[in-house]
């Protein structure tokens, strides 16, 4: 590996590795990426490649404009939505895409994952959004694109941030989820998939349950995250 990416290209075969051992992934579905900002490149897992073989040499090195700088296998098709992210998204340091079951069936149904418990209130304080399906002139276009442009739209159009919300469905696709490095894009789908399986089996308990109430997501979000958060060491 060059030495210029070598740590680089670890981070990323580490986050993939980790996202299959987690149960998030079958097979060669989903993928992470680790950003390098100081050179204006990220690393991402090849297309294709199952896990088991996947090896560190083969993470392959890309800039924000979709253009191959180190490797000699095709990237993921889901580079191009990295690379949107990246761009518009300057804060992010990993992002991960994953096609686990949970996640992709309330993305299936093309509904958000209400925020019914503390679990889901220690991570954020809203609903988890599921944007909207792609209209068919995106799909015929630059699609992976595209999905990029598709996460921002609904960001803004709900007025949400993305350092507070870091994750999303993709209606009829999957979730998406980022963070300050690529562990933490993991760490964040592993959250979207447990949040997404409780979430259904509230409504097979009770299709009528009801929201949790402010109070309870302002103090589980501010004990793990606010100024004065007391979880944790």
């Amino acid at each position: 590996m060059s030495s210029v990416y070598n740590d680089l290209k670890q981070e990323c075969y580490e986050a993939n590795m980790q996202l299959n051992a987690l149960n998030l992934v079958v097979y060669t579905f989903g993928n992470v990426s680790a950003v390098d900002r100081e050179h204006g490149v990220f690393a991402i897992k090849p297309s294709g490649v199952a896990y088991e073989v996947l090896k560190p040499d083969d993470i392959v090195i890309v800039d924000f404009n979709n253009q191959i700088i180190e490797g000699n296998m095709h990237p993921s098709s889901d580079t191009k939505t990295h690379a949107y992210l990246y761009k518009h998204w300057d804060t992010i340091g990993g992002i991960a895409h994953t096609h686990a079951t949970y996640s992709v069936a309330w993305a299936q149904a093309q509904l958000d994952i209400p925020i019914f418990g503390t679990t889901h209130a220690d991570h954020l304080t809203s609903d988890i959004p599921c944007a909207a399906p792609m209209h068919d002139s995106l799909i015929q276009g630059n699609y992976e694109h595209n999905t990029g442009v598709q996460i921002l739209d609904c960001f803004k159009d709900r007025g949400l941030s993305h350092t507070e919300v870091e994750m999303i469905l993709i209606g009829n696709h999957g979730p998406f989820a980022w963070g300050k490095n690529a562990d933490k894009a993991v760490y964040n789908s592993k959250v979207l998939e447990v949040v997404a399986e409780m979430a259904y089996l509230t409504k097979q308990i009770n299709p009528n349950a009801a929201r949790l109430k402010d109070s309870l997501i302002k103090k589980h979000y501010e004990r793990k995250h606010g100024a004065n958060s007391y979880y944790g060491q």
